[in-house]
C-alpha cells in the first residue's frame, strides 16, 4: 500500500506549487506539467525481491541507499523527488555532481531506522540487501508499517543468470515506479551504445582467463558467475574462472586460484585498502607464485561502484575491455 503523507503538508505542497506557478516560473510550470503527465500511468503495481506494491502516485519524498541505487535516481533525473541520500563507496559521477550536491546526505554509510524517518521519506531505494536489514531496524515490513515503500536493486534476487537485461529492467523498474519510462529508454540507449562499440572493438579477440580479487587474506573473495561482474567480464573479452561459484560473490581459497591459472587478475577498488597494497599481498603469495597472472604482473583494476548493477556498468565494460585488450583501443 502506498505510504500516506498528511493532508495538510500535501495540501500545504500545492498550494506553493500553484503560487509559484502563478508569478510566471516557467521551470516551475514545465515541472508541474511533467509531474501531471507522469501521474497519468498511475496506479501501478511492482513485484520486487518478494514484495509487491502499488503506487497510486510517483514518490515524491524518496531517499537513496547506497552509490548504484543513487545514481540510477540520478540518471533518470529525479533529484527533485529526493529528500535524502547515504552510503557511497566512490565519488559520485562528475556528470550527477550537481543534483547529487542539492540533495541532503543523512548519513555516511547507512541511516538508523530513526534517522532514516527523520527525513519523512514516502519511498526507499536500496542498492544491497543489506539497507534493509532486518537486525538494524531497516527491514522492509518495518518501513512499510511506518507508511515507506521499499524497492530493491534486483541483482539481490536474481530470478536467473545476471546479464545487461537486468540492467535494463532494474532502470525500467525505478522509472515506473516514477513515471518516467521515457527517460528510462533515452538512458538505456546511451548505455547500450557503449556496450556496441566495445562489442564491435573487441570482435574476435581471444578471451582472457581472469580471476576477480575483491579483498581477503586467508581466503579470497571473489566475484562468482550469479552476479553483473560475471556478465561484465564476458563482455569485456575476459572468462570469469569462478563463473561455477554460484552466487555473486564467495570465497575460494588461494590454491584454487592457483589450480585454475588465470592470466589476469582483476581488483576491485574500495575501502581502506589501497590497490597498490592488494598487488602487493597477491604478488607475494606463495601459493600464487607460479600463476601466470603474477608472473607477468598482470592485472586489471575497476572500482566496486562499476561492479553492481546500475548505470555505470556499461563505462566498466569498456574500461576492462580497454586493460584486457589494449591493442584494440589504440
Amino acid at each position: 500500500m502506498m505510504g500516506k503523507r498528511p493532508m495538510s503538508l500535501l495540501s500545504a505542497m500545492a498550494a506553493a506549487a500553484l503560487l509559484i506557478s502563478g508569478c510566471g516560473g516557467s521551470a516551475t510550470q514545465d515541472d508541474a506539467a511533467r509531474a501531471g503527465s507522469a501521474a497519468e500511468g498511475f496506479p501501478v503495481t511492482v513485484s520486487n525481491c518478494g514484495v509487491k506494491t502499488t503506487y497510486q502516485r510517483p514518490p515524491q519524498r524518496a531517499v537513496s541507499l547506497n552509490q548504484h541505487a543513487t545514481e540510477v535516481m540520478l540518471a533518470l533525473g529525479l533529484e527533485k523527488s529526493m529528500v535524502g541520500t547515504a552510503y557511497l563507496d566512490d565519488k559520485i559521477l562528475p556528470e550527477y555532481q550537481d543534483a547529487y550536491d542539492g540533495i541532503k546526505v543523512i548519513a555516511k554509510e547507512y541511516p538508523s531506522f530513526e534517522t532514516l524517518l527523520a527525513a519523512e521519506p514516502d519511498f526507499a531505494y536500496g542498492g544491497f540487501a543489506s539497507t534493509f536489514d532486518e537486525k538494524e531496524g531497516r527491514s522492509r515490513d518495518t518501513l512499510s508499517k511506518a507508511g515507506i515503500n521499499s524497492y530493491l536493486n534486483i541483482e539481490e534476487c536474481p530470478s536467473g543468470p545476471v546479464t545487461m537485461a537486468t540492467m535494463d529492467q532494474e532502470i525500467r523498474n525505478v522509472a515506473k515506479i516514477f513515471g518516467v519510462a521515457d527517460r528510462a529508454e533515452q538512458e538505456l540507449k546511451q548505455l547500450h551504445a557503449t556496450l556496441d562499440t566495445v562489442e564491435d572493438k573487441i570482435a574476435g579477440v581471444t578471451p582472457v582467463e581472469l580471476f576477480v580479487y575483491d579483498s581477503g587474506d586467508k581466503t579470497a573473495f571473489t566475484a562468482g558467475g550469479a552476479g553483473i561482474g560475471n556478465e561484465m567480464i564476458k563482455q569485456a573479452g575476459g572468462v570469469n574462472l569462478f563463473a561455477d561459484l554460484d552466487k555473486a560473490f564467495g570465497d575460494v581459497s588461494f590454491e584454487q586460484v592457483a589450480e585454475r591459472a588465470p592470466e589476469a587478475i582483476v581488483i576491485y577498488d574500495y575501502g581502506d585498502q589501497p590497490v597498490e597494497d592488494k598487488k602487493k599481498f597477491l604478488l607475494s603469495n606463495p601459493a600464487l607464485k607460479d600463476v601466470p597472472a603474477i608472473k607477468n604482473k598482470r592485472f586489471a583494476v575497476l572500482p566496486l561502484s562499476s561492479t553492481v548493477l546500475g548505470v555505470r556498468v556499461p563505462s566498466a565494460v569498456e574500461s576492462l575491455a580497454r586493460q584486457l585488450h589494449p591493442d584494440r583501443f589504440k
